[in-house]
C-alpha cells in the first residue's frame, strides 16, 4: 500500500456535547491511529471537526475502523465518517 493510501480523512458533525474530541482520540489512539492535522469549530450550537490522521499504524481493517467510528458517533450523538484520502481528494475536485 502506498504512502497515500495510509492517509485518512475523518468528518465528526453534530450536536455540540462534552467530550466528542477526547472520545474520538481516545479510539484513534487505542487503535494507533495517529492524528496528522486537526481542525473544529463550532457554529451555532454545531460541532464540526476534520482530521488528517496516519493509518500505517492501524492495527485493525479499514472497513473495521470505519464501522466502529460510526457506532462511536452513533453512541456519543454525532455523525462520524472516515474516508481514503485520494477517495475524499477525487470527490471534493472543482
Amino acid at each position: 500500500m502506498n504512502e497515500k493510501s495510509q492517509k485518512a480523512i475523518i468528518t465528526v458533525v453534530g450536536h455540540d456535547t462534552v467530550g466528542i474530541i477526547a472520545k474520538v482520540c481516545t479510539y484513534l489512539a487505542d487503535n494507533n491511529i495517529n492524528i496528522l492535522d486537526i481542525s473544529q469549530t463550532i457554529v451555532g450550537g454545531y460541532f464540526n471537526m476534520m482530521m488528517i490522521t496516519d493509518l500505517s499504524g492501524k492495527k485493525k481493517h479499514f472497513a473495521e475502523i470505519t464501522g466502529e467510528l460510526e457506532e462511536l458517533g452513533k453512541d456519543i450523538g454525532v455523525l462520524i465518517k472516515m474516508q481514503r484520502e485520494d477517495i475524499f481528494n477525487e470527490m471534493h475536485r472543482i
